[in-house]
């Protein structure tokens, strides 16, 4: 019975480190919001990047949910400043699929926000509330006792290596309450400020967070349901030793390269070159395995992991998945 058990403990084991394996690396870029500016201005009273807080909340959604490998914000943002691109609606298919190579990434998830603001019930409306005639949006001299929030996106999932669009979805979220105000209190900046930006608690409980929510919940929903559709790319990892200093070494690759916490390489020392004694090409080289590192921290051009071996790591030495 003991020995049932650990079996049956060691296959869930290896089907979550399978499952692991399996999930596809991607990238979430801030989402277009030039459809609906006007209206955004209407209700902040001025501008404010909504593209941010939306993609900011489907990073939050992808990962909570486990069908992808969500890379990190910060991350992506050094890349698009090194690229000399801005995180936004400037960013096109074909440079998405750039960014996401140089990051490492199956697939960069881009998008627009089509609807943003209030669709009330009552036409008996003035000032800047809807007008049926315009289609604007804005929150002077409502008279009406029931507002309605809509908020409307639609995501691209492009495969970084093609530049082709996978995968499409769209959320469409509304959310009905007594009184007039979408933000009510403390719905605040959505880039951060006394509101504490869309994924906070604060705007998720005005009724513009509630239909902000329903869409991104509705559109990651579609997106995890399309996961099988982008095909993971086969991570080759092969680095130097940088720094060898008792258990811990420095390797010369990092995230870019798709290394990630918790890799696993070999550690090879080249023992000599077998050349061609026609051209004097190199054949292929000859190694042997000195031991084994265990990856416990990367940036995007480095990584440090536990060594353990046979022999003391050197600089230069070899690392590899394969």
């Amino acid at each position: 019975m003991r020995r049932f058990v650990v079996s049956l403990v060691l296959a869930a084991v290896v089907t979550m480190s399978a499952a692991a394996q399996q999930r596809k690396r991607v990238a979430v870029v801030n989402f277009d919001y030039a459809t609906v500016r006007s209206s955004v201005a209407a209700i902040y009273g001025t501008d404010q990047d909504i593209g941010k807080g939306i993609a900011d909340l489907i990073v939050e959604k992808l990962v909570a949910s486990g069908k992808y490998s969500v890379i990190e914000r910060k991350a992506l943002d050094k890349i698009l400043t090194e690229q000399n691109l801005s995180n936004s609606d400037r960013v096109d298919a074909n440079s998405a699929a750039r960014i996401g190579r140089v990051l490492g990434v199956d697939a960069i998830i881009m998008g627009s926000i089509t609807q943003f603001g209030r669709d009330d019930k009552s036409t008996g409306v003035g000032g800047g509330a809807l007008s049926r005639v315009t289609g604007t949006f804005g929150l002077g001299g409502v008279k009406h006792t029931e507002a309605k929030a809509v908020v409307g996106i639609s995501a691209r999932m492009v495969n970084t290596d093609t530049a082709e669009i996978v995968a499409t979805a769209k959320g469409l979220g509304e959310s009905t309450r007594k009184g007039t105000s979408l933000l009510g209190a403390g719905g605040g900046s959505v880039v951060g400020g006394a509101g504490g930006g869309m994924t906070s608690q604060n705007f998720a409980n005005t009724i513009l967070g509630e239909a902000v929510n329903a869409s991104v919940a509705q559109l990651c929903y579609q997106l995890d349901d399309q996961s099988g559709r982008l095909v993971a790319k086969a991570v080759v990892i092969d680095g130097l030793v940088a720094d060898a200093t008792g258990g811990s070494i420095v390797l010369n690759v990092g995230s870019r390269k798709g290394l990630k916490v918790g890799d696993r390489l070999e550690v090879r020392r080249k023992i000599r070159d077998v050349r061609d004694p026609a051209t004097g090409k190199i054949l292929r080289s000859i190694s042997d395995k000195v031991g084994e590192v265990v990856i416990t921290d990367v940036d995007e051009q480095s990584a440090v992991g536990r060594y353990a071996g046979t022999m003391p790591a050197k600089v230069g030495d070899m690392v590899s998945n394969h």
